[in-house]
């Protein structure tokens, strides 16, 4: 295997594809050659630092061996003037096949050599009667859940245990291209379909030799999974696992500013946090100060205040405390910073279902940084609800001793809807709900037996109920925000703190600072009924909304009633990947389970 550092010419990948499209490990098709995007070792010179302590904090807990973790830009691209810098890549894979192919007399069969780069002279083969031929990398690879790759030994394919080793032939018996119809032939008479390669159950490419080619040609770990068929320019080929933050004020500022002028007075002497929550509900002045702010935020910071300890908080949590404290617009209040947020005057809010949103919050202002940590193959692996990856699950590399991930971080607007805690606590203990919940995790066990080594967990009805309504209102304001839907992504904020829907758009460059969401945020009770109207029927039903989640037959069983029809967007707008979604849980449907949230006769 060849590496290569070509002069990546400007535009060629953008620095954010560099960590969510084509990261170590990553199949690309350059100009010229195929490769496998290289290791972080070989990523020279680093870009410019970025500094984001909490996704720092949230990485070292993936991986506590690690000690003075730091998030670097990816390199920039050189100038054509400048010695070739920036990434890295491995010539992958090293198997060709001719692009002029022999047809059969009966034109039935095109019939293509298929060479080792060993058998190449200067790009090209020559063939028997000296003729120069044009190749092109196979497609064809093995691989394994664990992300390792390899070229497949065609002639062993093949023969099997015979050392035969002739000139090898790929023939395509159809006009359609699919893998069905393809065949590896060799000269000496000997033939395999290309499909055995992918039998279920079979060891047909052998068990994995734990080759990892993009950290370098003799780089290899223990492996005991099977390889299995691979199209290296499939959409399973690679799936990066990033982990991101939104940079947000210290919440512990927010509350201090509340809470120092009524310590003395009020709280230097409470001992519980249930004494704090009778001692808002009986002072108007406690009342007054800690508008805004959640019991679990108050007492953790007069924790700190003590000198007491302070309970672990996640990412999501920090985040919904910060933006569901946020105040009430005033006149020339502007923008500044990298985070600036305002909530929408209750008087302002109009529609037919506003009524369970307890607060409007329109994000004039976000900062994003994300981070790439790890990469799979075949099957890509969500976070959990609470925006954290699963430990212990074995991502595969991106060097061999990484000193630091590849980060980028991009700015944007957004739109924040909290909802009345009281209504969602009260519709989630409804019978038909709990029931519909029940049918939902009984999909999720199906889901968990195929998938053992998962220790995702189910998400439950409130999560699957805002998740779902996310995904409407996603496609609701794409409409009327300037935004395409695609560009539009979800933080859902379903903890024992509140409930909450964050719709955010962030860029690199100025596309993410249009204004278009935080407008949306003024007339949101128009789109949210909107939403919950297209919610009502898809195009699929009565399919969709009677779908069993526990189906073997369909295999679906992270879905309620939900489809391309109604529910799945795009995977880059979805935090879960499209999982976990019902819409019988937000609208009625044909299937009348009556488990929604928002009643039909309402509006």
């Amino acid at each position: 295997m060849t590496r290569r550092r070509p002069k990546r010419p400007p535009g060629q990948f953008r620095l954010s594809q560099l960590v969510t499209t084509y990261g170590p490990g990553a199949p690309a098709d350059l100009p010229r050659d195929s490769v496998l995007i290289g290791g972080l070792e070989q990523w020279e010179p680093r870009g410019p630092m970025i500094h984001e302590p909490r996704l720092v904090a949230k990485i070292e807990r993936l991986f506590p061996d690690l000690k003075d973790i730091q998030l670097h830009s990816p390199p920039p691209a050189s100038d054509l003037e400048q010695e070739p810098n920036g990434v890295g890549v491995w010539l992958f894979p090293e198997w060709f096949l001719t692009v002029h192919a022999v047809v059969s007399a009966d034109k039935r069969v095109r019939s293509r050599r298929l060479v080792h780069r060993h058998a190449l002279t200067g790009r090209r083969f020559e063939d028997e009667n000296r003729k120069k031929q044009d190749v092109v990398p196979i497609r064809f690879v093995r691989a394994c859940v664990r992300g390792h790759i390899d070229d497949i030994p065609w002639h062993p394919f093949v023969h099997g245990d015979e050392p035969c080793r002739r000139q090898l032939w790929l023939d395509e018996r159809g006009t359609s291209g699919d893998v069905g119809d393809l065949v590896v032939r060799c000269e000496c008479g000997r033939q395999r379909a290309i499909t055995d390669a992918a039998l279920p159950g079979k060891w047909v490419l052998g068990p994995c030799n734990g080759q990892r080619p993009w950290l370098g040609r003799r780089e290899r770990e223990s492996c005991d999974q099977p390889f299995r068929l691979l199209i290296r320019t499939a959409s399973n080929a690679y799936f990066t696992q990033p982990l991101s933050v939104i940079s947000l004020p210290d919440p512990d500022e927010l509350v201090g500013k509340a809470v120092n002028p009524i310590w003395e007075d009020f709280l230097q002497y409470i001992e519980s946090q249930e004494d704090l929550t009778k001692e808002r509900a009986r002072k108007e002045k406690v009342k007054r100060a800690l508008d805004g702010l959640s019991d679990d935020l108050v007492w953790n910071y007069l924790a700190v205040k003590r000198g007491g300890g302070r309970s672990e908080r996640s990412v999501k949590e920090v985040e919904f405390e910060v933006l569901a404290a946020s105040r009430e617009e005033i006149g020339n209040d502007l923008p500044d910073g990298d985070f600036f947020a305002r909530a929408l005057p209750r008087e302002e809010l109009t529609g037919s279902h506003v009524d369970v949103l307890d607060k409007v919050v329109l994000v004039h202002r976000l900062r994003e940084v994300q981070a790439l940590v790890g990469f799979t193959r075949f099957e890509a692996l969500a976070p959990s609800t609470d925006g954290e990856l699963e430990a212990g699950v074995q991502r595969a590399a991106l060097a061999r001793e990484p000193k630091w991930f590849p980060a980028i971080e991009t700015r944007g607007e957004g739109v924040f809807l909290l909802l009345r805690t009281a209504a969602v606590e009260a519709w989630a203990q409804q019978p038909a709900v709990v029931q519909r919940a029940r049918e939902l995790q009984t999909g999720f066990d199906a889901w968990k037996g195929d998938h053992p080594q998962s220790k995702r967990s189910f998400c439950g009805a409130e999560y699957l109920l805002l998740h779902s309504l996310s995904h409407l209102l996603i496609t609701a304001v794409s409409l009327g925000c300037g935004y395409p839907a695609s560009s539009i992504r979800e933080r859902i904020y379903a903890l024992r703190a509140g409930y909450g829907i964050l719709l955010y758009t962030a860029s690199s460059d100025a596309e993410g600072t249009l204004g278009g969401l935080v407008e949306v945020g003024r007339r949101i009770g128009q789109y949210l009924d909107e939403a919950l109207e297209a919610g009502r029927l898809c195009s699929n039903d009565p399919v969709c909304a009677q779908h069993d989640p526990a189906d073997r037959h369909e295999q679906r069983f992270l879905h309620g009633a939900a489809c391309h029809g109604c529910l799945l967007i795009s995977e880059t707008s979805c935090e879960m990947r499209n999982d976990f979604l019902d819409r019988a849980l937000v609208v009625p449907t044909v299937g009348g389970l009556g488990a929604e949230f928002f009643e039909p006769d309402r509006g």
